[in-house]
């Protein structure tokens, strides 16, 4: 896994800084969000229904199912910042739902530093502009602004 550092963040700031791998968005995962989340609308979960009555050809999954990925492909994607001890969700700023995901479908996350707070305190906040592509999709499934804090060892 790829590493920065503190000294690193200032120069990264306006970049990519990290892009995932394509993850299916299986039918399975859509179904075990429905029961996690008790969201069971048919448009999530009925196939022969969701070809039928939408225009989406098929079950799509849960736009909270998509944002939530953003954590796993965060982990796969960012460098891992030298020195922190953990990472902290602190929040979204935006967040635009803006393709459907399509059972079967693969999706990546691309991470672009938009800002980084590095605090005396031994915390920085980073704020990322994240765009959820959908592979061979005309549009994102969704675009966000993220903002994280890690935690720094103390010397």
């Amino acid at each position: 896994m790829a590493t920065i550092t503190v000294d690193d963040i200032p120069g990264a700031i306006g970049t990519e800084i990290g892009r995932s791998d394509w993850r299916t968005v299986t039918q399975e995962m859509i179904n075990l969000f429905a029961d996690a989340t008790d969201d069971h609308q048919w448009i999530h979960l009925d196939p022969e229904r969701a070809a039928r009555e939408t225009p989406f050809g098929g079950t799509i999954a849960h736009g909270f199912l998509t944002l939530s990925l953003l954590s796993t492909l965060a982990y796969e994607a960012l460098p891992q910042l030298e020195g922190s001890t953990m990472g902290i969700n602190y929040g979204f700023d935006k967040v635009r739902f803006m393709a459907p995901v399509r059972a079967g479908a693969r999706i990546r996350a691309v991470f672009k530093l938009a800002d980084a707070d590095i605090r005396p305190s031994g915390r920085v906040i980073s704020t990322y502009d994240v765009t959820l592509e959908i592979e061979n999709g005309t549009k994102p499934a969704l675009a966000a602004t993220w903002i994280t804090m890690a935690v720094l060892e103390r010397h």
